[in-house]
């Protein structure tokens, strides 16, 4: 069992003892604990939206938040099945007080979480999501009495309500998109991505779709992280279908991955970058950010269009943050997550989908033609095992004098340059280890500096 409680939510395994895992108990404290948040907040306001995705415990779940929200007295707008970008642009538009998505995103189905929004539909920052942990664990709720307890609205229409946003966005080209006549085959893992991937590209005038993993159990198909070991049966579908493409999305359908009309990989660095080459060519000079694991390639395509590329701490919060900051006209995270703040500022596979079909459609090339049009970065991913008690930022401090002759950033652990090249060095929330991603045009250089930084860390370790 597990149960991680984080700025940014709280996820766990569902069952076990409470504080040891997902439980009604836990549901209920920190569901509690974020209506009180919201009740200071904003005392007049007593909406909050709602949706989740398509996993095997987010009934039972809907089922203890959404009584627990009532008797804050709140009234809950519930969109049922939906996706979490449905949900972010659903709280603005009906201007309530915040939202909740249940939705364990990319783990898998024993997993479960509460993601918790603010007024703007967008994550918490850390001083707000530490203002709730605190509450949780110390603070006393008051629960309203029978005269005012709040409301539940159904509310199945922000679906539509989301693929007519893209539709009216002055980039996304549905005639260019079905004069394509693309066949397209979607892996929806199960989960409310069959329902909404389907409708929007139906909706761009696509009419060949084949869906797989399509029936919406939440007993996912294989590992939902869209990662190239878990898409080998989209990779196999996309060839013996002979489909122009292929389009994965995870659970809660934020995170977005294209496979070639060949069966091999788009690459989830490059969701970002294709759709910001497409952004950039119709706002030159446009700002762009990425958080400071993702791809160079971001930046080489922004300084190709005149812009500046801004990096950020890891974290979509923190990445919003700098998009705002710099006004940047498109920005996400390397991991397949597309922010496009003329939608609103959250990971949006949905209009990532639309926008790409409109740069893929009008490039008039293959997909797979499209993607040799940008560098080819390789990241090795790496980690490494922390001893207890280890003072990581006086490792960090050697290793940074150690290189200080080159370009360093320490916003979110320590990044170091070497040319084209660079390594990320930061430690994990959840776990005891640092993690170490290093990306070159090389795989060969990309995996050396990776193994020369823990060799030094482990030099470091050793002192």
């Amino acid at each position: 069992m597990a149960l991680i409680k984080s700025i940014s939510g709280i996820r766990g395994t569902i069952g076990g003892k409470p504080g040891t895992g997902l439980t009604p108990l836990d549901l209920v404290k920190f569901t509690t604990a974020y209506a009180q948040f919201l009740l200071q907040r904003n005392p007049g306001n007593k909406k909050i939206v709602l949706g989740r995705d398509g996993r095997m415990s987010g009934e039972m779940v809907r089922n203890l938040v959404v009584p627990t929200l009532q008797n804050c007295g709140f009234d809950v707008t519930d969109l049922g099945l939906s996706t979490t970008p449905t949900v972010e642009m659903a709280v603005k538009m009906e201007q309530a007080a915040g939202g909740i998505i249940l939705t364990a995103s990319h783990n898998p189905r024993e997993w479960n979480a509460l993601k918790l929004l603010n007024e703007d539909g967008e994550f918490l920052n850390a001083e707000d999501g530490q203002w709730i942990l605190d509450f949780a664990e110390k603070g006393e709720a008051v629960y309203q009495d029978i005269n005012k307890l709040g409301t539940v609205r159904y509310a199945d229409e922000y679906g539509q309500k989301h693929i007519d946003a893209l539709l009216a966005h002055p980039l996304v080209d549905v005639n260019a998109i079905r004069e394509k006549n693309f066949k397209i085959v979607v892996d929806a893992i199960n989960s409310t991505g069959a329902t909404f991937v389907p409708a929007l590209l139906r909706a761009l005038g696509v009419e060949n779709i084949v869906v797989i993993n399509g029936e919406v159990s939440g007993n996912f198909a294989h590992n939902p992280e869209p990662l190239p070991e878990n898409l080998v049966e989209l990779c196999s579908k996309v060839k013996s279908e002979n489909a122009h493409l292929g389009i994965a999305v995870d659970p809660d359908v934020d995170r977005l991955c294209f496979v070639n009309e060949d069966g091999s990989l788009f690459g989830e660095e490059y969701t970002l970058v294709a759709i910001a080459d497409y952004i950039l060519s119709h706002h030159k000079g446009g700002n762009t950010v990425s958080n400071m694991s993702s791809t160079r390639a971001l930046r080489d395509v922004t300084e190709k269009h005149g812009g500046q590329y801004f990096p950020s701490a890891v974290g979509e919060v923190n990445v919003v943050q700098k998009m705002k900051a710099h006004n940047a006209v498109i920005g996400g995270e390397g991991n397949g997550g597309v922010i496009c703040p003329e939608l609103h500022y959250g990971r949006d596979a949905l209009a990532g989908i639309a926008l790409f079909l409109s740069h893929l459609a009008k490039s008039g090339k293959t997909i797979s033609a499209l993607r040799s049009t940008y560098p080819n970065y390789i990241i090795s991913k790496n980690k490494i095992e922390l001893p207890e008690g280890l003072d990581v930022p006086k490792i960090f401090a050697a290793i940074q004098d150690k290189y200080k002759s080159r370009p360093i950033n320490t916003e979110d652990g320590l990044k170091i340059e070497f040319d084209t090249d660079w390594v990320h060095l930061r430690t994990s929330n959840t776990e005891p280890i640092i993690r170490i991603y290093a990306e070159s045009g090389s795989e060969t250089t990309a995996n050396n500096i990776a193994q020369k930084i823990i060799a030094d860390i482990r030099e470091e370790i050793k002192k």
